[in-house]
């Protein structure tokens, strides 16, 4: 729940450490690591952990999640945090919100760095281009071929409104 703590070793500095594990064991390793040093990013870590094995129970029949699956789930966890940060904000619980912006900084630790405007509207650009698209009607067919690209390094949302501003 609190800041991040330097006693457990961010992902993207483990990989020559890990010899391949999937991120679902990263999870896991590194909540083992923060529970033997009485990290505060456990609870988050669990509760990670629990959306993920939530989600490989979730359907008609059980299955282990590949790591777009598991970066997926880590998405949707993120994304709850902003927005109750958010809430929390707005209604004058600046302790929860902050409790919140904490939680969301550990999730973050294992998603793929978000794409810069810059590089996001050239990326708009490009498929504009390669797709013929001219008017506000040829949006959809630009923001699947751009969320195709990205790969859930830009939010919908940012995706769709920059689209919009550039076919109009």
């Amino acid at each position: 729940m609190g800041i991040a703590n330097e006693n457990i070793t961010p992902p993207a500095s483990r990989a020559d450490q890990t010899g391949g594990m999937s991120l679902k064991e990263t999870l896991r390793a590194d909540l083992t690591a923060g529970m033997k040093s009485r990290s505060p990013d456990v609870a988050t870590l669990r509760m990670v952990m629990a959306a993920v094995m939530n989600a490989e129970v979730a359907g008609v029949e059980a299955k282990e999640l590949s790591d777009d699956e598991v970066l997926a789930v880590l998405r949707k966890e993120a994304k709850k945090r902003a927005e109750a940060a958010e809430a929390f904000s707005c209604a004058g619980r600046t302790d929860r919100a902050d409790a919140e912006r904490g939680e969301l900084a550990v999730i973050e630790r294992y998603l793929p760095a978000a794409l810069d405007d810059a590089s996001l509207q050239a990326i708009v650009s490009e498929e504009i281009v390669k797709l013929g698209a001219t008017s506000a009607r040829d949006m959809g067919v630009v923001v699947k071929a751009v969320r195709a690209r990205v790969e859930g390094q830009a939010d919908g949302g940012r995706i769709a409104s920059m689209v919009k501003a550039a076919l109009a």
